[in-house]
């Protein structure tokens, strides 16, 4: 076995094991009627915020929500500060990604859209459960905590493979939720093979 073939079987043992480990709690039940109750029935969007690689994170979640019946857009942290918090509308959801819980932008973004409406419900995904950001937050969505498969334990790795699978679990629950069907599915995806393959 190669130096690379060996690598590659302990990374996929070991997010493996990360994802399958990620833990339940009825706070995945709550972020999902959040987000069926604000979006689909009073007609808010979810708008998804994440600093960096759980930025990157933040951006596909919103992507695939809009693409299955859930009208969601990213908000930068930092351009917030500039006059794009105004893309923040009464009915909204928040869904923040921070792996350490602690990132500076987005506390200070949980701030300012509290501000503005005092009300609107947030979404954490973190690796920590007792962090600041989850204090704060209406639904705390825990990866787990599980160590990074980077060699130098730092580079967002097995974070960002966690944080995008608890994505994709909002995304199948709230689909299975509102009924969203194969029909309104094609109305999204006009062109591709998903388009073509959404019509047949």
């Amino acid at each position: 076995m190669s130096n690379i073939e060996e690598t590659m079987v302990e990374i996929l043992e070991a997010e493996s094991r990360a994802v399958r480990s990620i833990p339940y709690s009825p706070d995945y039940d709550k972020a999902v009627e959040m987000i069926v109750e604000h979006v689909h029935r009073r007609g808010g969007k979810l708008v998804t915020s994440g600093m960096g690689k759980a930025g990157q994170i933040a951006m596909n979640i919103a992507t695939t929500f809009s693409s299955t019946g859930i009208p969601a857009v990213t908000l930068h942290p930092t351009e917030a500060q500039h006059g794009d918090l105004g893309v923040l509308q009464p009915n909204d959801v928040m869904l923040l990604v921070s792996n350490s819980g602690k990132t500076r932008e987005i506390i200070e973004l949980i701030a300012l859209a509290k501000r503005l409406y005092p009300d609107i419900p947030t979404i954490i995904i973190t690796g920590n459960a007792q962090s600041e950001l989850a204090a704060c937050s209406d639904a705390v969505l825990w990866t787990g905590g599980a160590p990074e498969v980077c060699p130098l334990g730092l580079t967002p790795t097995t974070s960002t493979t966690m944080m995008t699978v608890i994505g994709d679990i909002l995304v199948v629950n709230t689909m299975k939720a509102t009924g969203f069907s194969k029909a309104e599915y094609a109305l999204r995806h006009h062109g591709g093979y998903l388009g073509t393959k959404s019509r047949e």
